[in-house]
């Protein structure tokens, strides 16, 4: 096992924080997979999706950060679904179990995408209250795939997690990326034939987002500048299609910087949510004292007026 599975905080937080699993469909044979923290009481959480090598407990670093500040925060890791209408209609009737109206949703690659085509989805009665998107896309155009998707079905295990492995680049990383890297293979090794063939078909299935159909959700945009699966050019398209989004950018933190820069990470989460803290859509307790604003390092920094700090202004997964 890896550096971070053997981590006194990631056994904390296997300990202290139970998984549930909850069915939603029919045939009760599908179930969603969670990690719930935080106090029950806030009916608007934090709700993060993972890409797809992902399973819920990669977020367990925001899990016990956040939820330590008040915030409730849920985790979730989705079931076999083959088609973006299944999954969104699998997720509405998920907040409808879990008696959630609305939710800010943090989704990183397939998880930001699928955030995206949800407030999509739910634009006529909303269910989403804000966006926080990490190193994700708006057309699965970009991976070239699109033939490919109809037999991601009938394709052996070892096939699909090498078909995801080639995002992984090799090379020399710091510590902190690596096992980062190490962590998300363990998690892709979890995954079943079924669960990884049905990812792949979400994210390389013809689709693209309409953003123009939910204006009035706030976006906040997490990127990184170092190495990553997605090109400049994707995350410039992600950049038009939300130009009046908060940007906050990370000097590095390679695919995975929920895991290898988490305390950056949680820092533009609760600068992203604390706009929401004294409305109906608080994903805080109320009843606790607010906090003083976290401040971001500047050193280096140049930020635009409509961008988040970020700590440098340079440019340079599944």
């Amino acid at each position: 096992m890896g550096t971070i599975t053997q981590s006194a905080e990631y056994k904390s937080f296997r300990s202290n924080v139970p998984q549930n699993k909850i069915i939603v469909d029919d045939n009760g044979k599908k179930y969603w997979t969670l990690y719930d923290a935080g106090p029950r009481n806030v009916r608007c959480p934090l709700i993060c999706l993972p890409p797809v090598s992902g399973t819920a407990d990669i977020y367990f670093k925001q899990l016990l950060g956040l939820s330590a500040k008040g915030f409730r925060v849920i985790a979730m890791e989705f079931p076999v679904h083959w088609s973006i209408q299944e999954f969104c209609e699998s997720f509405r009737k998920l907040l409808d179990h879990l008696r959630l109206d609305k939710v800010h949703i943090f989704g990183s690659s397939l998880g930001g995408f699928l955030a995206q085509k949800f407030a999509e989805y739910t634009f006529r009665s909303s269910r989403v209250a804000s966006l926080i998107l990490c190193n994700t896309f708006v057309d699965t155009e970009i991976f070239q795939q699109q033939p490919a998707a109809t037999v991601f079905w009938m394709m052996p295990s070892f096939v699909l997690k090498r078909s995801v492995l080639q995002g992984f680049e090799s090379g020399k990383y710091e510590n902190e990326i690596a096992d980062s890297i190490d962590f998300m293979v363990e998690r892709l090794e979890s995954l079943s034939q079924k669960e990884l063939a049905s990812r792949l078909t979400l994210n390389c299935a013809s689709c693209y987002v309409e953003p123009q159909k939910y204006r009035d959700v706030d976006v906040t945009i997490l990127d990184v500048f170092d190495k990553s699966a997605l090109s400049q050019s994707v995350k410039d398209e992600v950049y038009k299609c939300y130009p009046n989004a908060k940007r906050a950018h990370l000097k590095s933190g390679g695919n995975f910087p929920y895991l290898s820069r988490c305390d950056e990470v949680n820092m533009y989460l609760e600068v992203h949510l604390r706009q929401f803290m004294n409305g109906r859509y608080t994903a805080r307790d109320p009843r606790i004292k607010e906090p003083q604003p976290p401040e971001p390092s500047t050193e280096g920094a140049t930020a635009k007026p409509e961008e988040l700090p970020s700590d440098e202004q340079d440019t340079g997964s599944l």
